[in-house]
């Protein structure tokens, strides 16, 4: 293989070539990874090559190293600790430090990811303890670009991922702070080098714990970081800020020295920085320590319910500085751009953030500020003022006291209803979100006969006049409608009396086909299900008309298809099927069973959609769970459309490469089980034959396997003693899930472990139901399996209240399979007792998790004494 040329191949423009270039790669590191990575090695030191392939060699090395996937990630670590000799590792990092010296800043960064990519091998196993002392001294007595590269890859150690490496960067901090403090100080003159000391340092503020406590030590980081918030380099400035962030939130029982010195003064100047990144960085300090106090309070309000005394230390920092602060975040609120993306986060949004949480940290303090500034500004000629006015009246809707709000509200209702006719489209958008926020957390200050005709009259007005404002009034009336639904049930709620219009505008605002704004057009129908979905019993005749129009709109879209010419055109009709459709599961989750008249329509349509769609569209996700909201209402009428549909579901649980409308088609599975009882049983061979082959396929298997257990259980309640056929193969499997253990740090994957364990307990909690039917004895191979993992559950402190819920579930359900004592002394065991204790004397867990403990030990006290013993060790 001429390494050059296919390095060069992997750059190429044409896709083909650049493909089978890293075809090659991929074969040569295969065939001899420590040949493969000598070579690329040594093509990266190469001063002589061009500084392409050189970059080209770096990206090489440094895929390599890395993977997005957890597993496929360790296998490539393994592949270099067990593949490749001692004297070739040492060659080749003896190889990457040399290139960090080079001159061609490319290479120099490609170096550096790739010596922290054999850090985050070795430095946990102490196998290259001539690192950090390495790098040290190149920031210390190396050239500007060894400097600059040390410091970066400092920065690329300290900011990985890698949990073992992250435990094992506190022995260096050391090192590390030596480094990287060295070069942010005001002394170096070299500003490529500073900051990249000030990333590095950020980077590295949680590993240097130990030297934060030592009081000299953090004087004298805080001296360089203050003092690089003045270099008048915007980038180091920005850095120091960002800096100033992440020790808020580390360390704010250290701060109080530093805000009374230095900090209060040096953010305030910040913030009005005419660099935006360096203000939006001194705003976002104010938001760490709004947040950060925030949290305490919350912390030792736990710990004092709890009956502790140890509370966080806690210096009202923003409630000090609020008088200060907050009159400049009023003013930057006057720095939009009428340009920005909505997307766009810039000065004016940052103030905004920084408003809300000053709000929410000191309550009640801070309204007659912001309403001295909302009444000089609200008339004022400039749109700028104008809409900071408003906005500042929104950002307070969450954290002063209601009872302070409602009088201020009561009088500004008609003023900011007023506004949404404003000239300028961003104070009329500004507006409809000031009223969505009211509507979201002070809805009781509107009174439904005074406010709401002419607040939902401006919101639909403004929903159709500008796309811009769409998000905004589109929020706001869902807001509205749901803090209006009143009680579930009810017979008539404040909405009824505007409901005909709303539906009848948001049908015009969605009228034309394919034409108008499709973002307006997408707000509208969401805004149609929320009304829908909050609907009293008395607009239950509107929304079944309603019904009639939907579903000949989707109708027609599949006329739609034969006038399909461009991408753009599929993608606008796709859009507007799938809007069509959400509005019809949520007119069928309103109407319930009374949707079944419309059912044998609403079907045919649906299965016309899904067979004119393509491979890849995205409409079939939502189709399918509009038919499984269809036949949760239905129940075992849903049978009949059974054979028509049923292919589709298949098509979709084959369909690994698509592992969302996979994941949908595996609930649509439960659901239809659920709703058709034993009258699903025909279909059940091929929904577990398919169920089976997505756990041993090699992609989505372990993804999707939670969803698919508790399918299994879904299945099993739904057939009964019918799973009888499957129940030794599903056990099987559940008894492989439940040997998963979660390794101490990988917080990335608790919710999916507990998720898993969830599945597991349901599987076993249908079966158990399922098999109680007379089948008692078929479970009885499977009792020890099922309480050696209850007992896994018991002692694992990795679990979420909704585990222990099915814990319970099971052991009663367990129990009433087997009355007569059988398993008598394996529920009478002492963790079995003290894991329901646990569960129904938790202060922290609901009315239900509790209920259902207490319902086990019932059942387990029904049980007679003596009888068989559970072989369970």
């Amino acid at each position: 293989m001429d390494v050059n040329q296919v390095l060069e191949s992997t750059l190429s423009p044409d896709a083909s070539t650049r493909h089978n270039a890293e075809q090659q790669l991929l074969q040569a590191a295969d065939l001899d990874f420590s040949a493969y990575v000598s070579t690329l090695a040594h093509e990266l030191a190469n001063e002589q090559a061009q500084p392409h392939i050189r970059s080209a060699a770096g990206i090489a090395l440094k895929n390599s190293f890395s993977a997005r996937e957890y597993t496929r990630l360790r296998d490539l670590q393994l592949r270099w600790r067990d593949r490749v000799a001692a004297d070739v590792k040492n060659s080749v990092k003896e190889l990457a430090l040399r290139t960090l010296a080079s001159k061609d800043s490319r290479a120099g960064q490609s170096a550096a990811q790739f010596v922290a990519s054999i850090a985050a091998i070795e430095i946990p196993r102490n196998q290259w303890p001539e690192l950090m002392p390495a790098l040290v001294a190149n920031v210390g007595e190396g050239g500007d670009h060894l400097k600059q590269s040390s410091l970066v890859t400092i920065g690329y150690i300290c900011e990985s991922e890698d949990t073992e490496l992250r435990d094992s960067l506190v022995q260096h901090s050391n090192a590390i702070l030596t480094a990287v403090v060295q070069g942010a100080r005001k002394e170096e003159t070299n500003l490529d080098v500073r900051y990249a000391a000030i990333v590095a340092l950020s980077d590295s503020l949680e590993f240097v714990r130990t030297n934060f406590e030592n009081e000299g030590e953090r004087n004298y980081i805080m001296q360089v970081i203050c003092e690089a918030t003045q270099s008048g380099e915007s980038r180091i400035e920005s850095g120091a800020y960002g800096c100033l962030n992440r020790i808020m939130a580390l360390y704010y029982d250290k701060m109080r020295f530093y805000m009374e010195k230095a900090l209060f003064g040096l953010t305030i100047l910040g913030m009005r920085n005419q660099e935006e990144d360096v203000a939006k960085l001194a705003i976002e300090f104010w938001c760490t320590v709004c947040e950060e106090e925030l949290a305490i309070e919350d912390d030792n309000a736990l710990t004092q319910a709890e009956g502790g005394t140890e509370l966080r230390p806690y210096f009202n920092f923003s409630r000090v500085a609020a008088r200060e602060v907050v009159p400049v975040l009023l003013e930057l609120l006057a720095q939009q751009d009428e340009d920005a993306h909505e997307e766009e986060y810039n000065i004016s949004r940052a103030a905004y953030q920084c408003l809300q949480l000053f709000a929410q940290a000191v309550g009640g303090d801070i309204v007659q500020a912001v309403l001295g500034f909302v009444e000089q500004n609200l008339r004022h000629a400039d749109w700028h003022w104008r809409d900071a006015a408003v906005s500042a009246f929104g950002a307070i809707m969450e954290g002063p006291d209601e009872k302070m709000l409602e009088p201020i509200i009561k009088q500004a209702l008609p003023v900011l209803i007023q506004m949404m006719g404003d000239d300028s489209v961003q104070v009329k958008d500004s507006a409809a979100y000031t009223l969505g926020r009211i509507c979201e957390n002070v809805a009781d200050s509107i009174d439904p006969e005074t406010h709401l005709a002419p607040l939902v009259r401006s919101l639909f007005t403004g929903l159709s006049s500008n796309p811009k404002m769409a998000g905004s009034c589109c929020w706001a009336l869902m807001n509205l409608a749901d803090r209006f639904a009143g009680e579930p049930g009810a017979n008539v709620n404040p909405l009824s009396a505007h409901f005909q219009d709303s539906i009848t505008h948001i049908l015009s605002v969605t009228e034309s086909p394919t034409g108008g704004d499709a973002q307006v057009r997408m707000a509208a129908y969401e805004v149609l299900n929320a009304f829908v979905t909050n609907a009293a019993n008395d607009s239950l005749p509107i929304i079944a008309k309603l019904s009639d129009i939907i579903l000949q709109r989707l109708e027609n879209t599949l006329q739609l298809q034969q006038q399909i010419v461009s991408v753009d055109d599929r993608n606008v009709l796709e859009e507007i099927q799938t809007s069509l459709s959400s509005a019809l599961l949520a007119i069928i989750q309103r109407l319930e069973r009374e949707i079944k008249p419309q059912a044998d329509r609403i079907m045919h349509v649906l299965l016309q959609v899904l067979n004119s769609v393509g491979a890849k569209s995205s409409v079939p996700d939502t189709i399918f769970a509009t038919v499984g909201a269809l036949a949760n209402a239905l129940e075992e009428d849903f049978a009949k459309y059974m054979d028509s549909f049923a292919p589709f579901l298949y098509n979709a649980l084959g369909n690994q490469e698509e592992p969302a409308l996979c994941a949908m088609a595996i609930g649509l599975v439960s659901d239809v089980t659920r709703s058709l009882g034993e009258m699903s049983q025909p279909y059940c061979d091929a929904f577990m034959n398919y169920l089976l082959q997505i756990l041993s396929g090699p992609s989505n298997g372990n993804q999707l396997r939670p969803a698919i257990l508790q399918c299994f259980g879904d299945m099993a309640q739904a057939i009964g003693p019918h799973f009888e056929k499957y129940l030794s193969v599903v056990a099987q499997v559940l008894n492989q899930s439940s040997t998963m253990t979660l390794s101490d740090g990988a917080f990335e994957m608790f919710d999916y472990f507990v998720s898993l364990r969830e599945g597991i307990l349901d599987a076993w909690d249908g079966a158990i139901l399922a098999m109680k039917q007379g089948k008692a004895d078929s479970l009885r191979p499977h009792v020890d399996s099922i309480f050696k993992f209850l007992q896994l559950v018991g002692q694992d402190p990795n679990r979420s209240e909704a585990l222990l819920r099915a814990a319970m579930g099971v052991i009663g359900d367990l129990a009433e399979s087997f009355p007569n004592g059988e398993y008598g002394e394996a529920f009478r065991s002492e963790w079995i007792g003290q894991l329901i204790k646990e569960v129904r004397s938790s202060p922290e867990y609901a009315a239900r998790t509790k209920d259902t403990a207490r319902w086990a030990r019932e059942q387990i006290k029904r049980q007679p004494t003596g009888g068989q013993v559970s072989q369970m060790s």
